[in-house]
Formats: C-alpha cells, sequence, structure tokens
C-alpha cells in the first residue's frame, strides 16, 4: 500500500511492557467507535508495512494498547517506537457534504461565499481549543478558526471547501 492510499491514524507512542506490546496514540475524534482493522500499516522510511492486530485494547480517549503478532519482544517493539501508522483511505467511513476529514482537504480552494476564493488549504491545525484552517493566499498564511457552520459545503470533485466567514474575521 502507498502512503497516498492512505491516511495516518497516529503514531506508535511507547512500549508497554517487554512482551511486544506497544501503546498507540489514535488521532481519532471518536475513538470509541473505531473499528478495529486485522492490520495496521507502519511508515518505515518511506514504505508501509503490514502488522498483524493480535490484541487491541482501548484504554482511553487517545490511546490503545497493541500487540502485533510480527512484534515478540521489547527490542522488536524499539524498532516501530515513534513510527506513524496508517489505514487505507477506504476504511473511512463517507461524509456527507458539511462535513471532511482533514486529510482530504489539503490543497482544495477555500471559497469564501462574501469574499470569493481565499486560497489553497496547506493543512488543518488542530488544536485542542479550535482547529484552524491554514490557508495560503499568493504566498500569504491565513488562519481560519474552524467553528461551527463555518463549512458550508465540501465538493470533493471540484475539490473546493466552501466556507462563511464569520464577520470581522478579514477586516
Amino acid at each position: 500500500m502507498k502512503i497516498q492510499e492512505s491516511y495516518l491514524l497516529g503514531h506508535i507512542a511507547k512500549l508497554h511492557g517487554f512482551k511486544g506490546e506497544v501503546s498507540l496514540f489514535l488521532d481519532l475524534s471518536h475513538p470509541e467507535e473505531f473499528k478495529i482493522p486485522k492490520v495496521f500499516w507502519i511508515e518505515n522510511d518511506g514504505q508501509l508495512i503490514p502488522f498483524t492486530v493480535q490484541q487491541f485494547q482501548l484504554k482511553n480517549k487517545s490511546f490503545a494498547r497493541v500487540k502485533f503478532i510480527e512484534v515478540n519482544n521489547e527490542n522488536e517493539a524499539k524498532k516501530i517506537l515513534r513510527k506513524k501508522v496508517y489505514l487505507p483511505i477506504e476504511l473511512l467511513e463517507k461524509l456527507d457534504d458539511n462535513h471532511f476529514y482533514d486529510h482530504e482537504i489539503i490543497a482544495f480552494d477555500c471559497i469564501d461565499e462574501k469574499l470569493g476564493l481565499l486560497g489553497k488549504i496547506d493543512q488543518v491545525i488542530d488544536l485542542p481549543s479550535n482547529p484552524l484552517l491554514q490557508i495560503n493566499q499568493q504566498g500569504k498564511e491565513i488562519l481560519i478558526p474552524l467553528i461551527p457552520g463555518l463549512v458550508k459545503k465540501v465538493d470533493r470533485k471540484e475539490k473546493k471547501l466552501f466556507i462563511l466567514s464569520p464577520d470581522g474575521l478579514f477586516d
């Protein structure tokens, strides 16, 4: 599997015990709804390597305790420590035209209903208080808080995100 065909789920945060178990940080809004796959893909030197899940236990909102069949001791677990973990894009639930996954809107045009084209979306910055859209407007960085009601439509076919910015944001 290629990175372009996948999405970043999280990373191996730390070792858990001496038998090869690890703590997996899950970058999910609702981890309790996460459907556990049979295989996770771990990035190593730019390649995605499949690791088969033997055990998976959600510990809290952000972490799970995982045992992979291919990892049987502490030394093997150290080799995947701090590595990024991916899943195939097709495992993502399809969203309606008002919702999106952060990774899918990168490079979309961001269009304000009042102001027109603002620029291209560079990234979604996930802050605890409020996520931000980072937009490149002809070399200038614009940050827009992703507040409820901001997104009006996601046009995946045309790669456009339509928003209605709050009054005073661009004054």
